[in-house]
């Protein structure tokens, strides 16, 4: 028997990826770094948004990392009339980038192979690109606006 394997990629480099998902529409929109995410990269983003112009209110939906609320995201959101809401911490189920994330790992990135910096990178992007009309089923399971209320729980203790 002769074990086969594939050397891991040299040094620590990784591809950061800030997307944001359309409820309606699915679209997505990204800011992909080689560098860490920092407030800069989500302005960059809410920046984008920004440009729409949409004539719908849209409130943006942010996890709750620290760059993500500190007080320059929240002043430059606020001069671009944008309300930003936060997630609490650690509800990764409720975040729909984290949803589409972890289909773009299921679906498109399992059991691949990248050699180099480069070509994870273009990996990574074709996937984003295409997922929404490659794997629209999957996606319309992991993307859906339903989500259980806990409103009417009642507890019970005995």
């Amino acid at each position: 028997m002769v074990r086969l394997g594939l050397p891991p990629p040299a040094g620590r480099q990784r591809v950061n990826v800030l997307a944001a998902l359309n409820a309606l529409t699915p679209a997505v929109i990204t800011v992909v770094h080689e560098t860490s995410i920092h407030s800069h990269r989500v302005c960059q983003r809410l920046g984008q948004r920004a440009a729409l112009k949409l004539s719908v209110p849209s409130t943006p939906v942010l996890d709750n990392a620290r760059y993500q609320r500190c007080q320059f995201v929240q002043e430059l959101a606020a001069a671009w009339h944008l309300e930003l809401l936060c997630l609490p911490s650690y509800a990764p189920p409720l975040h729909w980038s984290e949803r589409f994330w972890q289909c773009i790992k299921t679906q498109c990135l399992a059991a691949q192979y990248d050699p180099t910096l480069s070509e994870f990178r273009e990996a990574i992007l074709r996937c984003i690109n295409t997922a929404t009309e490659a794997h629209k089923v999957e996606l319309s399971s992991w993307l859906s606006l339903q989500f259980q209320s806990f409103q009417e729980v009642k507890i019970m203790i005995s």
